[in-house]
């Protein structure tokens, strides 16, 4: 089965081809960083303006670097939830028209939910790596979402918890604007925190925890905390910063900002393990997903996570952490092996389920 992958869902124009639904013929991603970085953050209008430019090249790209024709076809996959409205349109307007002319089937995808699917996707020429075993905890961590769910399989998916106002991508955004990091803020903080010499332990910063058995994420007090740390807390007079923010403090600001951010999604992580254990339910893999799975100290963590309690992580290659088409492509296969498709009235919708 070969599948066609499309997604446009933010700020990255992706194109694969997947054959069986983890082989990775061709993975194509053009990026726009440098269309927004003079802007801080993504700008809707033009990400959605240079998708309509890039998604047919970069779709004309993937088959070729895979060797296959439109006829070779078996359905389009199209990222069509969550996501920016006028981005979401573009790819689905381009997957539907493919497969109304193809006369193949269209396969609409959760794009948050393909993130879980990433780890599992493996190159063209390689040997399959371990397949998740069920029921598995998913972790999608990306610059608009955080969630925890339940992966019963690749098709049932129940969400435990999720963000309550920033997402850990956004906050890591934030925070590199905070200690005057250059766009894009999460990569170049985490580079800042992985110097020699970075201590993170230099500033105490707050692991959100919210209640007790809640499994729902908060990063809005570390970033506050954090802007407090560097500019002073407010008060009636004018706040004293705490001291010069010198090279040396700003690495060891990020290395603590990094350590408290990670440290809370393990804690959730691990109430949610305790969660299912109390119930009788053993998780047998744990997933995971999003542009900030590519953080070095997280990968590290959610590894040792795993070998401390005994249940496999599957962690995405770097170049699918980030929004991809190979895993919409390749969730798209699950579905349309199961007798799954939409028809072209497929519609964008800017909220997950």
């Amino acid at each position: 089965m070969i599948v066609l992958g499309i997604e446009t869902s933010c700020d990255e124009t992706a194109a694969a081809v997947v054959l069986d639904g983890r082989r990775v013929m061709s993975s194509v991603v053009a990026s726009q960083t440098d269309l927004h970085e003079k802007y801080a953050g993504v700008v809707p209008e033009l990400a959605s303006r240079a998708h309509a430019e890039r998604v047919l090249p970069l779709v004309r790209e993937a088959l070729a670097q895979a060797g296959v024709g439109l006829g070779m076809l078996d359905a389009v996959a199209v990222g069509n939830r969550p996501g920016l409205i006028g981005s979401l349109l573009v790819g689905v307007s381009a997957a539907s028209a493919l497969a109304w002319s193809l006369g193949k089937p269209l396969v609409g995808i959760d794009h948050v939910r393909a993130h879980l699917y990433a780890g599992v996707l493996h190159e063209d020429g390689e040997s399959p790596g371990p397949d998740a075993a069920f029921p598995a905890l998913g972790l999608v961590v990306s610059g608009g979402h955080t969630s925890l769910y339940e992966v019963t399989n690749w098709r049932t998916m129940r969400r435990l918890g999720a963000t309550i106002d920033d997402a850990m991508g956004e906050a890591f955004d934030k925070a590199a604007t905070i200690l005057g990091l250059p766009y894009p803020g999460g990569p170049n903080l985490d580079r800042l925190a992985g110097e020699p010499g970075a201590n993170d332990t230099a500033v105490e910063l707050p692991v959100s925890r919210l209640g007790k058995d809640s499994l729902d994420f908060s990063f809005s007090g570390l970033k506050t905390a954090l802007l407090y740390a560097v500019q002073g807390v407010p008060g009636e007079r004018a706040p004293t910063p705490p001291g010069p923010l010198t090279p040396e403090r700003r690495r060891d600001l990020a290395a603590s900002f990094q350590w408290a951010a990670c440290a809370a999604a393990v804690l959730k992580l691990e109430r949610a393990l305790d969660a299912a254990s109390a119930r009788g339910t053993l998780y047998r893999t744990i997933l995971t997903g999003g542009g900030v799975t590519s953080n070095s100290r997280l990968r590290r963590e959610l590894l040792a996570l795993g070998s401390r309690r005994a249940v496999p992580v599957l962690l995405p290659r770097l170049a699918w952490c980030v929004d991809n088409a190979a895993m919409i492509a390749g969730l798209g296969s699950v579905r349309l092996a199961a007798g799954e498709a939409d028809g072209l009235g497929l519609s964008a919708q800017p909220t997950t389920a």
